[in-house]
């Protein structure tokens, strides 16, 4: 299997290193910028970077901008590092369509688990195609269609969905969500959840009736079968 590439975006040369050198010890390829003109330049001329991980305070073009140029072009996961700590940054950048959130100082064994797990479940090297009640996932293209027509979900969005089908029948509490597909030890307000779980019914239509509430816990997802 080839290894996957990883774009690692910094101002620190120290920090661009530290976090490329854990990422090879895992078997990935990097590939680094310095800046957010560079990243852009970087991201665009090669497309076989599978993840982005990218700082938000730099010079030339912050991090927000980054997001939001490749965002009109690509799904690809993006995972953003910031010194930050206000829940006014970390809204704003899933509401740009950042993935994960790691907030300076982090440990590069949990980024680097991050980096794996965005990986596996974004279906990167699967040719799995999951099909339930006119909805169907390819997790190779990580693409959805519903009763034959695709539809366009973020990539949290995606991964939501793809939770709720593989736990088909079960209720899920809103932690439990977080620890999954938010990943276990995002400290994020649990409404997260709740307004990605709209946007997401109304994309699905009424597909999106599948998606249950479940008062005082969280959801479920049931498809009704036809008799």
């Amino acid at each position: 299997m080839d290894r996957l590439k990883v774009l690692v975006v910094d101002d620190e040369e120290r920090m661009r290193k530290l976090i490329s050198d854990f990422l090879k010890i895992k078997g990935y390829e990097t590939v680094e910028a310095g800046d957010g003109e560079e990243a852009i330049d970087v991201f665009f001329a090669d497309k076989e970077i599978a993840l982005i991980i990218l700082d938000v305070m730099m010079p030339k073009m912050d991090g927000w901008e980054v997001l939001k140029t490749v965002r009109e072009h690509s799904k690809v996961p993006v995972i953003m590092l910031t010194a930050r700590t206000e829940e006014t940054d970390e809204l704003k950048g899933f509401e740009y369509g950042a993935d994960e959130y790691i907030s300076k100082p982090f440990s590069p064994k949990i980024l680097v688990a991050r980096v794996e797990a965005i990986l596996r479940r974004s279906g990167v090297n699967q040719n799995e195609v999951v099909r339930v009640g006119g909805i169907e996932v390819d997790k190779s293209a990580h693409s959805v269609k519903i009763d034959g027509k695709e539809i366009e979900l973020s990539f949290k969005e995606y991964e939501l969905l793809l939770y709720f089908i593989e736990n088909k029948g079960i209720a899920l509490s809103r932690e439990k969500i977080l620890n999954n597909v938010w990943n276990y030890d995002y400290f994020g307000d649990a409404r997260t959840i709740d307004t990605h779980v709209k946007k997401l019914r109304a994309k699905m239509g009424t597909k999106g009736d599948y998606i249950k509430t479940v008062w005082g816990m969280g959801y479920k997802f049931e498809v009704e079968e036809k008799a």
